[in-house]
């Protein structure tokens, strides 16, 4: 693998097995009594977090400790970055503390390939503005994989706000990289300009989007990225894409409902389909912490890091 982890698209398929395979190993660790691996001992790990997180921050904090790494949580809201320090002049200041991997969330698309550069730490992307999040489509693709036992000419429908999404950006890369069928819905709006090249079918019509669908993953409409008038009201939105049980039942009998959270119950997704047999969403969580334990292990060399 390469040094850092910024993008689906610094992964080979193989690697990408590689990943899943590990996390399975992974998740082992999870079900014992004692949670804890040797593994990254001595390795110190920071996580810089410019945005607010609770599944991503929380699931890389339980990872390292599982894998015995020293870990350090910089909040951006007590830190020096409200007296103006840049990103750079804050992450050269912690790269002087000698960590070996920073995993960062930032506001900015393209943050992590800046840290890249001028780090000799390793950077994992924790998510960055409207371009990826990586972590999250491989913890995805693990769970699809789980219950389907493939990918490969699964059909697959992603819901929702598109237009801001960086969980849907990672998914299209990692998905049609290991031959999914994927096909995206959302309001014109929210649908980037040339989605199709990236290899993907574009409905607006969210009964034709789902009809047959083996996995559906719904997206949350990211308010806080919306700076125009995108939808008439939320009401209106989920009449017209919100998922429903007579949704639901236009996909496969054994379909899986995801949603990579937080949820905005009525609007996205009713509560009926959230809470119901179809859903996943919980495990997404779960297997959240084996996947980065696995990205964390294989990033720090692998078998070396023992």
């Amino acid at each position: 693998m390469k040094k850092d982890l910024l993008s689906i698209d610094d992964l080979t398929s193989d690697e990408i097995y590689l990943i899943l395979d590990t996390s399975e190993a992974m998740r082992e660790i999870g079900q014992r009594p004692i949670k804890k691996v040797p593994t990254l001992r001595g390795k110190t790990i920071v996580n810089l977090f410019y945005e607010p997180s609770t599944r991503t921050r929380t699931s890389f904090e339980i990872a390292e400790k599982r894998l015995s790494a020293d870990t350090l949580n910089v909040a951006v809201a007590t830190s020096s970055v409200l007296k103006g320090e840049t990103l750079i002049d804050t992450a050269m200041n912690i790269e002087a503390m000698q960590p070996d991997m920073i995993v960062l969330r930032h506001a900015s698309s393209g943050a992590g390939h800046v840290l890249s550069r001028v780090c000799k730490s390793r950077i994992i992307n924790a998510g960055d503005g409207m371009h990826e999040h990586p972590t999250q489509a491989l913890l995805d693709a693990f769970t699809i994989r789980e219950h389907k036992q493939r990918i490969e000419g699964l059909k697959v429908t992603i819901v929702g706000d598109l237009l801001h999404s960086r969980v849907l950006r990672s998914n299209v890369r990692l998905l049609t990289k290991l031959g999914a069928d994927v096909w995206v819905s959302g309001p014109p709006t929210l649908v980037p300009a040339g989605i199709e090249q990236f290899g993907v079918r574009v409905s607006n019509n969210v009964e034709e989007a789902v009809a047959g669908a083996d996995v559906i993953m719904m997206l949350r409409i990211q308010q806080e990225r919306m700076h125009g008038a995108f939808i008439p009201s939320l009401r209106e939105y989920f009449n017209t894409f919100g998922m429903t049980q007579a949704r639901v039942a236009r996909a496969k009998p054994d379909v899986i409902i995801m949603h990579p959270g937080p949820m905005n119950r009525g609007v996205e997704i009713a509560s009926d389909v959230a809470d119901g047999p179809y859903s996943v969403i919980l495990e997404q969580v779960a297997n959240g912490v084996a996947v980065r334990m696995a990205v964390l292990y294989l990033l720090a060399g692998g078998a070396e890091a023992n």
